[in-house]
This record gives structure tokens, sequence and C-alpha cells, in this order.
């Protein structure tokens, strides 16, 4: 069984990242750290006891990780809903099962954080951005609870793809138990919906 776990906002920078979520939604993110084997860093924004959201872009103060960085951060552009994550308590079998390929499991950890995570050998998000990574925290609780609660949380989320069918597909074989709306677009993309202290907010563009 998968549900969401983290949904990913990609920035060139942090600075231009909370500046996004934060004209977004009117609530601003903390600090999070630093993930050295990706040479990027991000911040955090609890939507859950068990599900936040997710900004980051490469460290200017890293050296190269030697390999394309994940989330397709080499590329570019402006900040965006870029893509999620799908949380499994068994995440080799879950990948091997799924009906796209997610990437490599790999290890990977964050201060005292440590979990696996599909990664693409060329950093590309699987279909576009439209379908889920996969990661299985090796922690208790999960890391959502310890992030500060500033009353946000996650109403909906909406998946677009020139193939809906593909994902939908997709979300079957991961035994996926959460509920996302799918479309199909021109292109990849996506759109949340949030629940705020200032009343509701979405993020991302069709």
């Amino acid at each position: 069984m998968t549900r969401i776990d983290h949904l990913i906002v990609t920035a060139p920078d942090l600075g231009s990242g909370l500046e996004f979520v934060r004209n977004a939604l009117d609530v601003e993110p903390q600090a999070g750290g630093k993930h050295a084997a990706m040479a990027t860093h991000n911040l955090v924004l609890r939507l859950g006891s068990s599900l936040y959201l997710e900004v980051i872009s490469a460290d200017p103060e890293a050296p190269s990780p030697g390999r394309p960085r994940w989330f397709e951060l080499d590329d570019g552009g402006p900040p965006r809903l870029a893509g999620w994550a799908a949380r499994t308590d068994d995440i080799r079998t879950t990948a091997k099962g799924a009906s796209e390929p997610l990437g490599a499991v790999t290890e990977m950890n964050r201060g005292d954080l440590n979990w696996l995570i599909t990664i693409p050998n060329d950093g590309k998000l699987p279909l576009g951005g439209a379908a889920p990574g996969l990661i299985e925290w090796h922690v208790s609780p999960h890391p959502a609870a310890r992030m500060r609660d500033v009353g946000c949380s996650l109403v909906a989320l909406e998946v677009s793809h020139p193939d809906p069918r593909r994902v939908s597909a997709l979300l079957e074989s991961l035994a996926f138990r959460d509920h996302v709306s799918l479309s199909a677009g021109d292109r990849p993309a996506l759109v949340a919906h949030f629940q705020t202290p200032v009343g509701p907010r979405s993020l991302g563009l069709r």
C-alpha cells in the first residue's frame, strides 16, 4: 500500500522557492537541511502528521554530486510544483511491481533522518512529474510530525498527463490508497489545493 508522502517544489534557489510558496499559500516553510549526496538543500512545510511540502534547490555551497541531481534540478527554470512522492513500507517490492520505471532504490540521509528513495539515473521526474517517486522512511514518527504546524493542509491533488491511463495503471500497480484527480493534458502538470489560515489556496499551473 502507498499513500501521498510529500509534494515537491523545485526552485533555482531557496529564496525564490520560499517566495513562490509564500505568495501562493500565505504561509512560510521552515528550514530543512542538506542532502550531501545530491548537492541540494531544502525547506519544508507541514501539511499533516505524515504529509508535507518540500521546497528544494541545488546547494551552491556543495561540490558537484558527480551525477544528475534529482527532480530535474539541473535543468533550471523558475519555481514550480514539479513532483510528488508516495510512501511505502517495502520500497523494493513496490518498485519492482510498478508498471513504470521509477529509478534505483537509493539510501539517503539528512541530519538524523534516514530513508530509501527511488531516483532515476538521469535525474528526470517519473512521467514528467505526473507519477510519484517512492520513499520508505526509516524513522518514527514521520518527519512531518516534527515540523511546525502553521495550519496548512492538503485538500486535493490534480494530476494531468497526455496519457492519464499510464498514470492510473501505475497508481494501481503501487496499490495507491489516496485519491488524486487524473485528467488528460498537453503536458504533465500538477495542481495542489490547500486549506490555509487565510482560506483555500492552490499551487501549480495547468
